[in-house]
């Protein structure tokens, strides 16, 4: 295989377009994915490998140009927080992630559940800090601690613009995180109302359950009213408990830890924030030992 040198700004936006879950989805319904191959003829990462090299080396030399300091993809940001905090620091049995939680008009880009619920906000080298004041705002309305993960050309401003309980971490040229000040718990602003809105129906359902109060028998046009009255009376402490156990069990990250286990490290934070059934687990990984002639045909 031919060494990868960096390619011009559109190839490079194409590459960052494979780790999405279109891809993945294809590849394991369909053993093909046509957005991939238009992506990969576009990114013309093909011409620097061999004919008969799986499309797996592909995705992993991918991330490798993701991930260089200059211009980093928020994509390297989840797979250091997936590798390094998730898979290295807690067990896929007590814990879990939720990816692009929706919080209101905002979205928490990673949050990690466990024993307290944590935000891991990204903030990378392509972004800016404009909408971070309300992104913490929202965050704090659910979950107990937020860490900021930036780059070093917005760690000094990152810190002077969030409040001292937000943590501030730093990722270096070689995916490494650090802990610049460390997150704390900040229960104040925790709003019963706003978790609702932020559950599924089902999950609604077994707070209530948790909480031994029956489901409203009423119509479905009434239904999210009678859930706000109830919810507004819930302890927002008690509630925020419940919550994180709740979420833990149904959105488990444990039905695809196998499939995870089997596939390049460049994919795994892909494969932990995208729906793959179980019976598509064994074509997904089947299609990743593609040979990138056959991988280009797909479009």
């Amino acid at each position: 295989m031919a060494t990868m040198r960096t390619t011009e700004s559109p190839q490079l936006a194409a590459a960052a377009r494979m780790f999405s879950s279109v891809v993945v989805q294809e590849l394991a319904k369909l053993g093909k994915s046509r957005t991939f191959a238009r992506l990969l003829a576009e990114s013309l990462l093909y011409k620097a490998f061999d004919e008969t090299d799986p499309i797996s080396e592909l995705f992993e030399s991918a991330f490798s140009m993701l991930a260089r300091k200059d211009f980093r993809y928020e994509y390297a940001y989840r797979a250091a927080v997936t590798h390094k905090i998730l898979l290295g620091k807690h067990s896929l049995n007590t814990a879990s992630m939720l990816s692009e939680f929706r919080i209101g008009t905002s979205k928490a880009d990673l949050v990690i559940l466990n024993g307290r619920s944590t935000v891991y906000e990204i903030k990378s080298e392509r972004d800016n800090l404009d909408r971070l004041a309300t992104q913490l705002e929202s965050y704090f309305k659910v979950f107990s601690r937020v860490n900021i993960i930036t780059s070093e050309n917005h760690v000094d401003a990152v810190l002077s613009k969030v409040p001292t309980y937000v943590g501030v971490m730093l990722l270096n040229n070689r995916l490494q995180i650090s802990t610049i000040r460390e997150a704390q718990d900040y229960l104040n602003d925790l709003c019963p109302l706003t978790v609702l809105d932020s559950l599924h129906r089902a999950e609604a359902f077994e707070v209530l359950r948790a909480f031994g109060i029956p489901i409203p028998e009423v119509p479905n046009t009434r239904l999210h009213a009678e859930l706000q009255k109830i919810f507004a009376k819930l302890s927002p402490l008690e509630l925020h408990e419940c919550m994180i156990c709740v979420l833990k069990e149904t959105r488990s990250l444990l039905p695809v830890s196998e499939l995870a286990g089997a596939l390049p490290k460049s994919l795994k934070p892909l494969v932990f924030s995208t729906s793959v059934h179980q019976r598509d687990h064994g074509r997904l990984i089947a299609s990743l030992a593609t040979p990138v002639s056959e991988a280009l045909t797909w479009a």
